[in-house]
Order: structure tokens, then C-alpha cells, then sequence
């Protein structure tokens, strides 16, 4: 579900920019770059109108998802499908210490018992 909201807010930006980018900030943006032809379907103040409707209403549509999408989010401590997949040893097993041939033995010594010191009055 998570991949869904993904997905579907990286639609909506792609689109949210391309909008952006056909808009001109002086007012000519698609209607300049189209001639006389959309003066004569939609006329050049619905078109900024349609693009400026546009940009409001994919930012809120990428808005909605990112609050939304944090409702499918796995919380930290929540069971996982994949955690069923790991088998853990039982907790009264004792675990086998690894032999090292390597190892050189160290000479036992002994050591005196080390005091704390005392505190300075």
C-alpha cells in the first residue's frame, strides 16, 4: 500500500512540474507559446485560470497523500510478515565456544586484589 501512495505522489509532482513549467510569470506561459489558436479555443484568461486551478489542486492532491501515507507506515515495535521468516535458537541453549588452534596460552599469573582508593577528606 505504501508503494501505491509512492508512487502515485511522484504522478502527482511530475505533473505538479510540467504545470509549473508551462506557466509564465508575466501571464504569457501556454497561451503565448500556442499563437492565436488558444485565444480562439479557451482565450488567454482561462488558460492561466485552468493552469493556476491546476497547481493548486495537485499540491494539495500531493499533500493529502504524504499525511496520508504516513498512516502505512510500520511502526518500530509492530510484528513484520519477514520477522516470521527468522528462527531464533531456544533461550535455555547453551552456545558451543569456538576453538581457535591459533591461540597462544597466556601464563596464568596472579594478581594482587586491587583496592579503591579511599576518598581525600
Amino acid at each position: 500500500m505504501l508503494f501505491l501512495f509512492v508512487t502515485l505522489i511522484i504522478l502527482a509532482s511530475i505533473i505538479l512540474g510540467v504545470i509549473v513549467l508551462i506557466q509564465n510569470p508575466k501571464g504569457g506561459g501556454l497561451s503565448s507559446s500556442l499563437g492565436g489558436f488558444s485565444n480562439q479555443l479557451m482565450g488567454v484568461k482561462q488558460t492561466t485560470d485552468v493552469l493556476e486551478k491546476g497547481t493548486w489542486l495537485f499540491s494539495i492532491i500531493i499533500g493529502v497523500l504524504c499525511i496520508t501515507s504516513t498512516l502505512f507506515i510500520p511502526k518500530a515495535g509492530a510484528t513484520n510478515s519477514n520477522e516470521n521468516l527468522i528462527q531464533e535458537a531456544p533461550v535455555g541453549t547453551p552456545m558451543a565456544p569456538k576453538e581457535n588452534n591459533n591461540t597462544v596460552p597466556m601464563p596464568s599469573t596472579q594478581q594482587a586484589p586491587v583496592q579503591a582508593p579511599t576518598p581525600a577528606k
